[in-house]
This record gives C-alpha cells, structure tokens and sequence, in this order.
C-alpha cells in the first residue's frame, strides 16, 4: 500500500549574496510542488522568503564567509519558513515615509504572515527569522 506523506522540513545553505536570493525562490517553489496544495502558499511564500533572505544579506554583521539557511516545513496546515544568518543584529519593523525607497520589506512580511518572530540560534552564533502562512482559500 503507498502511503501518501508529507515532505519534511526542507535544509538549504547558501551563499550571503544578492544573487543567491532567486535561487532560496527556487528551492522553496520545488518544495512547495511537492505538497498537494503547495499552490495555495507559493505567492505569499515565495514574497516573503524574498524579503527575509534579502534583509540576512543587507543587515546582517556576520563575517562575509557565512552562509545563510533556509528552511521550510508544513506544521499543520501553515507553512513555516526560517532564515537563519550568523548576524547579532535583529530586524526591527520601522514605518517608511512615502518618499522611502527602501524599509517596507518587514512591513511587508507583518502584513502577510499570519505571525513571525526573530529567536537565537540554537548553537548561539546569529539568530533566525521565521514567518508561518497560511494557505490561501480558494473559491469555488
């Protein structure tokens, strides 16, 4: 008998670039078409998977050798992501002026998420940023 079973949670390692952001896109587009509804995530997902790996990138202090994780599970029926990064420094959400070209990022991942928090790392060095969704309805 086949058993139909969820993936587990999804480990990447990649480089503290700019140009590694389309690719921690990619990895979370291949996880999510594993998953029967991963279609209802993929937008809002993919969006904040952006944001949250690019602000690792932008903000963190950590030396330029380090590498940042991603991770991504289905707990229940919430996906959740996490983007670790070796950085002391955490994200703190600050309200842009209209004439801002940058800042809306974490704006951005507030309004979207369903929750989202910033904890240290289990091993001590740097923290993670993590952001549960939910799946998008549909209608008939």
């Amino acid at each position: 008998m086949l058993m139909s079973r969820r993936p587990r949670m999804f480990v990447a390692r990649l480089d503290a670039r700019t140009e590694s952001t389309p690719l921690a896109r990619y990895l979370l587009r291949a996880y999510l078409s594993g998953l029967p509804s991963g279609d209802r995530y993929r937008d809002t997902a993919e969006l904040l998977l952006g944001e949250l790996f690019a602000n690792a990138v932008l903000h963190s202090d950590a030396p330029d050798d380090r590498h940042i994780e991603v991770r991504f599970a289905l707990t229940g029926s919430r996906l959740r992501l996490e983007v670790h990064d070796a950085g002391t420094g955490r994200p703190i959400l600050r309200t842009a002026v209209p004439d801002d070209e940058k800042g809306r990022g974490l704006f951005l991942v507030d309004e979207l998420a369903e929750r989202w928090g910033c904890a240290p790392r289990p091993c001590g060095i740097g923290k993670f940023v993590w952001a549960h969704i939910a799946p998008v309805t549909t209608l008939a």
